[in-house]
């Protein structure tokens, strides 16, 4: 006589002793598997994505990605925590100021989801070093930079490469994550960054002058706010108050303007970013021909 058996799961003896199984694996993301599929899943966990820039829009686009079963994930960034990321940035919490963000976040990501990998370079991206990023060998590439001759390096050499890239534009400036739009970058407006980079890509790397670029970007139609002086320096001016003090290649005190922005946007940008991302690796399933009942204890 045959007897049906289940697969029997080792019961942890505490919450932070759960024994990593295939499982497990897809246990623990049971709720998006449930949108597209085992078979979906398993791409997740076999994709290879890199994230440049881990700030305001980067950081959120990668927790995303890990949250979504990514099982590969580089993150590069130069840059160290500072107290006036808390607005907007997922590492920056108490007691991490000055710490490196790409670090910092990736084992935020491994604490996510223990099974995937997850590296970090905490370098800052240039054509210097472009080869040993890309050595990474990923299927897509996240540009969160906000250094234009960076930023259009790190396009021209995705596309030369035949790497599928999206691109982050201006996030900052904004207060309505409604105005946010996915398209070519050839297509994108109001934007003053993306149209600086536009230029850049057609005068200096050889992109088509006219039609699509091959670039998909996330970009703002809302119109950039100028910032709002602040008087709680008394007139004394800015002052760093961070640990780790001025960087060479991004200071707060070398910048003609600062602009103001607003997590619920640089975040919209992240996880629109995300998205595309994911729906390029799964395949669309069938459209569910009725409306699937769910009980109350779901977790909506």
């Amino acid at each position: 006589m045959q007897t049906e058996t289940t697969q029997q799961i080792p019961a942890p003896t505490s919450a932070d002793q759960i024994v990593e199984t295939n499982y497990v694996l897809h246990r623990r993301f049971d709720r998006f598997g449930r949108l597209v599929g085992d078979s979906n899943m398993e791409k997740l966990f076999a994709s290879k994505v890199c994230i440049i820039g881990i700030g305001g829009v980067g950081s959120w686009a990668a927790e995303s990605l890990a949250r979504s079963g990514v099982g590969h994930i580089m993150l590069v960034d130069f840059d160290e925590i500072c107290i006036t990321n808390a607005n907007r940035q997922l590492h920056a919490l108490q007691g991490l100021v000055g710490k490196k963000k790409a670090s910092v976040m990736a084992e935020r990501l491994r604490k996510i989801n223990p099974q995937a990998q997850v590296q970090d370079m905490v370098m800052f991206y240039n054509a210097e070093n472009a080869e040993q990023i890309l050595a990474f060998k990923p299927d897509y590439i996240l540009d969160c930079i906000d250094n234009l001759t960076a930023k259009s390096h790190l396009l021209a050499t995705a596309k030369a490469l035949g790497i599928p890239v999206i691109s982050s534009t201006g996030a900052g400036a904004r207060m309505d994550p409604l105005k946010i739009k996915l398209t070519d970058l050839a297509d994108s407006h109001t934007d003053p960054m993306a149209a600086q980079l536009r230029k850049i890509l057609r005068t200096r790397h050889e992109f088509p002058r006219t039609g699509p670029l091959g670039v998909a970007c996330v970009f703002s139609e809302e119109i950039p706010m100028d910032p709002v002086a602040l008087h709680y320096d008394k007139g004394e001016g800015f002052k760093c108050v961070c640990p780790q003090g001025q960087n060479d290649l991004h200071s707060c005190d070398r910048r003609n303007v600062i602009y103001g922005n607003a997590s619920f946007v640089t975040g919209a940008f992240g996880l629109a970013m995300a998205s595309w991302t994911v729906r390029q690796i799964v395949v669309p399933l069938p459209t569910a021909t009725k409306p699937v009942l769910v009980d109350e204890g779901s977790g909506q």
